[in-house]
């Protein structure tokens, strides 16, 4: 198994959050994720790859939240970032402490785990009947490190995606730092949309919402509009929410 623990890079990526994420946290994913959760007072989120938090500090008061990462480092700055909440250090894939759960979620780290399988059995097993879990990835279909990419068609001036592969499961490094000696590198899991769902059906879990989100970032220059076409037309994040069956 690869070790695709963030600890080695937690410091940069800490810094790199800040207190409201990075762009697209603040202004495509945390709400839409918080709309997709609709969480209210009294419900419980657990927060599977936590991270350094992000989640647990945008979330309503009254909501009961637990989050668990495989970087102890994370799981500190989490806590220094967020005295409210409950932080641990677990791997996701691995066994977890009991607990029942009105909803579960994933945000942007089911795509750097090597076994997602048993990341969504763990939200299977810990939610409560009814209960929903909200997975986030980088589009799985049009964001593929190193087989996916932008190209130009200039007699049309359209600019369009490029994919080179999709139907293989792919384990891609990823330098944090390209460019500079002795990067950090992590490791980034491809998989077709089939496999996620046939994960979901198989853990007991229903999808009954669906979204692909754009960027909201806008061009100017004479190939602003193109560009900006684009963006519209090609999601950079999928979104889910699965139920757990009664």
């Amino acid at each position: 198994m690869k070790q695709t623990s963030w600890n080695k890079v937690s410091t940069w990526y800490g810094e790199s959050m800040g207190k409201k994420g990075q762009y697209f946290h603040e202004h495509v994913i945390l709400s839409g994720v918080l709309k997709l959760l609709n969480l209210k007072s009294g419900d419980s989120l657990l927060d599977l790859g936590c991270g350094e938090g992000i989640l647990g500090r945008g979330i309503p008061k009254g909501v009961s939240y637990t989050g668990y990462d495989i970087a102890p480092d994370l799981i500190r700055i989490a806590r220094q970032k967020d005295r409210a909440h409950t932080y641990q250090v677990y791997d996701v894939t691995g066994s977890l402490p009991d607990g029942i759960y009105s909803h579960a979620a994933i945000i942007l780290a089911l795509q750097n785990i090597e076994d997602p399988e048993k990341v969504i059995g763990n939200a299977a097993k810990l939610l409560k009947p009814g209960g929903s879990f909200v997975i986030v990835m980088n589009h799985p279909c049009f964001r593929i490190p190193r087989q996916s990419g932008w190209g130009i068609d200039d007699a049309n001036k359209l600019q369009y995606r490029k994919i080179f592969r999709y139907m293989s499961p792919l384990s891609i490094p990823i330098s944090m730092h390209p460019g500079k000696k002795q990067s950090p590198v992590t490791w980034t899991f491809h998989r077709p949309l089939s496999d996620y769902f046939s994960m979901l059906r198989d853990a007991g879990l229903f999808v009954d919402a669906f979204h692909e989100w754009t960027s909201d970032k806008e061009s100017v220059g004479k190939d602003g509009n193109m560009e900006n076409r684009a963006r519209k037309e090609i999601p950079l994040f999928l979104a889910l929410r699965a139920v757990k069956r009664l």
